[in-house]
């Protein structure tokens, strides 16, 4: 009867040492223990280097089994000599297809890391910075060489870029404050009629809107729609070497692409910040009319007693600040944009993220530094 148990022994011809392999190197053999830990024993004395050849030609049967532990063996690397049948070594190809390579072992926690993650992050934080303050600086003395010289400057941008971010911004900021102002006037009555202040919602919703709500929406609105489409235009021109062929002809960045984007947005933003109050004004109004009763013509009446001429003016200053630092974060992140297109999408999410962050910055500064004002 043939002995079925799988072993291992060493034997040598005129081509060297071989490990010659006999028996069933299969799962239901390998499962047994006395044969494992004879297999292991034996294997422990033949290293896996390579002058060592293996036949394998003598085997009765090879599975996945007796395969992996070959494998595992041999560090996952097929000795030099080898003898094997074509059945034998597809199912070590399959074996070694099918082998992951062990995961990395977990780099331990030190809080050192952590505080150079930090610093990272805050020297990142400070170059965006300081690239920034350069905008402002190069936007300056273009602004200034712009009032030496008006012939020169780039007004067929500058008109361009004020009907693409300001009057076709205009529908949009319109329905969104109108709803806003309709949201805002249903739940003040609600409130109100409990205390029978019905005709207070007037001031309320004048001061909300005019000093705060109205630019502040407006601002966000230009922020996600202008800011956005200021670094993808900017950074196409990056991806396309449109910027390359700029600096090398001479053309300055700063006073053709930043300047004229800051103008527009610096004139605009008020305008669109006085549209979307109105809007927001007649939405309330009108739901003040179906809920409480208000006409029209005493909402209007009341209004200019309620709120002070300096919360308009206090409304549009504002509004000039976010456009200029909208159009300069959009210019800035599409400045840094690499010349592939993952970069492209990334400037672009950072440069919304960034404006809309320092719309509310800056709102809140402003509503500190002139609290007194209009009151």
């Amino acid at each position: 009867m043939t002995d079925t148990t799988p072993r291992l022994t060493i034997t040598s011809d005129d081509q060297g040492a071989w490990a010659l392999l006999q028996g069933r190197w299969g799962a239901a053999e390998l499962g047994q223990r006395k044969h494992w830990q004879a297999l292991q024993k034996a294997l422990k004395t033949c290293d896996a280097n390579p002058a060592q050849g293996w036949d394998l030609q003598g085997l009765q049967w090879l599975d996945h089994v007796g395969a992996q532990l070959l494998w595992n063996h041999w560090q996952h690397a097929w000795p030099q000599n080898l003898r094997l049948t074509d059945g034998q070594r597809a199912m070590l190809t399959r074996v070694a297809s099918f082998q992951q390579a062990p995961a990395p072992a977990r780099k331990p926690w030190c809080w050192m890391d952590q505080v150079n993650q930090l610093g990272l992050l805050v020297l990142h934080a400070l170059d965006h910075l300081l690239h920034l303050v350069e905008l402002v600086g190069q936007l300056a003395l273009d602004f200034g060489s712009l009032l030496r010289n008006p012939r020169k400057g780039p007004w067929r941008d500058f008109s361009g870029h004020l009907y693409s971010m300001g009057a076709t911004a205009l529908p949009i900021t319109a329905l969104v404050g109108f709803l806003i102002g309709v949201v805002l006037a249903y739940l003040m009555a609600l409130q109100l009629r409990q205390f029978g202040a019905e005709a207070f919602i007037v001031n309320i919703l004048g001061i909300s809107l005019i000093r705060e709500l109205g630019p502040l929406l407006a601002a966000i609105l230009v922020a996600g729609r202008s800011g956005s489409a200021i670094t993808a235009q900017i950074g196409v021109m990056r991806v396309t070497e449109e910027l390359d062929a700029m600096q090398v002809m001479g053309i300055r960045h700063g006073f053709r692409l930043v300047m004229p984007r800051a103008m527009a947005l610096a004139v605009a933003m008020p305008l669109i910040s006085l549209w979307t109050t109105l809007a927001a004004l007649g939405g309330g109004m009108l739901a003040a009319d179906l809920t409480m009763g208000i006409s029209a013509g005493y909402f209007w009446q009341t209004l200019p007693d309620a709120v002070e001429v300096g919360n308009l003016v206090l409304a549009m200053s504002k509004s000039v600040v976010f456009g200029i630092f909208i159009a300069l974060i959009g210019c800035h992140w599409g400045l840094r944009v690499q010349p592939n297109t993952q970069s492209l999408g990334e400037g672009t999410t950072a440069s919304v993220v960034s404006s809309i962050t320092m719309v509310i910055i800056v709102d809140a500064i402003f509503a500190i530094a002139f609290k007194d004002v209009g009151f």
